[in-house]
């Protein structure tokens, strides 16, 4: 070999560089699906002119991907007989009719979407008969039962883990949420500034970023009071967890799900059936239903009227029960 000569790689090593040589000069190909830009351009009009919620705008953009998935015809192409094949799928798959609904909701706001921004002639869900939801009435606890979850917080022993204000933390939770029917999104995310204890009232961002005030009874504002004064909390957040960060959702869940063990509650309840008994005491107490409507922060008072239906079953086991001809 010459002194200047350059040593021959490896056999193997020599055939792996063309290899690698040739893999650079060949075009890369990937199977990344491509951008829709109808439904993109759908989602952020929701965001940004029509104030979709975070939760919203994951739902729709998963029900068009979902029907994208199944179906490659371009949206403007779709015909009846593309989701009617689509509906009958998911019912053969024994999907929940509220999960099919929901993702036809957004199928139709998308069609309605495209039919005012795209000129899209003709919307092929419209004709579309949809299977209907059975409206099961909200379970509703009675005001003894009321009574015994909100003073369970201060007659059960505290662990050890627990803060010294944990207590009145969860008393003032528990009875926010029964005085105003706050959701339990809504509930979380107050801070100290949306109560005023002067207007007996708290400011409430609900769904679709709408703001409403509440009302608040005197029991409720009395324990918001003493957890603060407890707690030290006088600005931000008003709902703090031992690391003195906003409360979760899921904690409030776990909260509940502990007092609920040491109540004659017979059945589980979620935050959300405090919501149900506040709208259902309120109607059997005389309220009106545009009243409870505007309370709750319903969009619709067709939704609010399932409340009725709980008032009027209850008024009929009252008569059955006491009535001498019932």
């Amino acid at each position: 070999m010459k002194k200047h000569e350059a040593r021959s790689p490896h056999p193997r090593l020599r055939a792996r560089s063309r290899l690698v040589i040739l893999s650079l000069d060949m075009p890369k190909t990937t199977n990344a699906p491509a951008k829709d830009n109808l439904a993109e351009e759908f989602l952020r009009y929701l965001s940004v002119e029509r104030n979709a919620s975070t939760r919203t705008l994951k739902a729709y953009r998963q029900a068009l991907t979902a029907f994208r998935t199944s179906n490659k015809t371009p949206w403007k192409k779709c015909q009846t007989d593309h989701f009617r094949d689509y509906l009958f799928g998911l019912m053969k798959r024994e999907q929940a009719r509220a999960y099919i609904r929901l993702q036809f909701s957004a199928l139709r706001a998308f069609y309605r979407f495209l039919a005012s921004r795209k000129q899209l002639k003709r919307d092929p869900i419209r004709e579309l008969q949809l299977p209907k939801i059975d409206k099961k009435l909200p379970l509703v606890l009675t005001r003894q039962q009321i009574d015994d979850l909100l003073t369970a917080p201060l007659k059960i022993k505290k662990s050890r883990a627990a803060t010294s204000w944990m207590p009145q933390r969860d008393v003032a939770i528990m009875e926010l949420f029964y005085s105003s029917g706050l959701r339990l999104s809504e509930l979380t995310a107050l801070d100290v500034a949306d109560v005023d204890l002067y207007t007996e009232s708290v400011r409430v961002l609900g769904k679709g970023r709408k703001e409403r005030v509440c009302p608040v009874g005197l029991p409720a504002l009395e324990a918001i009071s003493r957890y603060r004064a407890a707690a030290n909390v006088h600005t931000g957040p008003l709902f703090l967890n031992k690391s003195r960060q906003r409360i979760s959702p899921r904690s409030i869940w776990l909260i509940l799900k502990r007092y609920l063990r040491h109540t004659s509650i017979p059945i589980s309840i979620s935050p959300h059936k405090l919501r149900h008994s506040f709208a259902t005491h309120l109607l059997d107490r005389g309220a009106d239903l545009r009243s409870v409507q505007a309370l709750l922060g319903h969009a619709s008072l067709s939704t609010t009227q399932i409340y009725t239906h709980v008032t009027v079953e209850r008024l009929k086991k009252a008569y059955a029960e006491a009535h001498p001809r019932a």
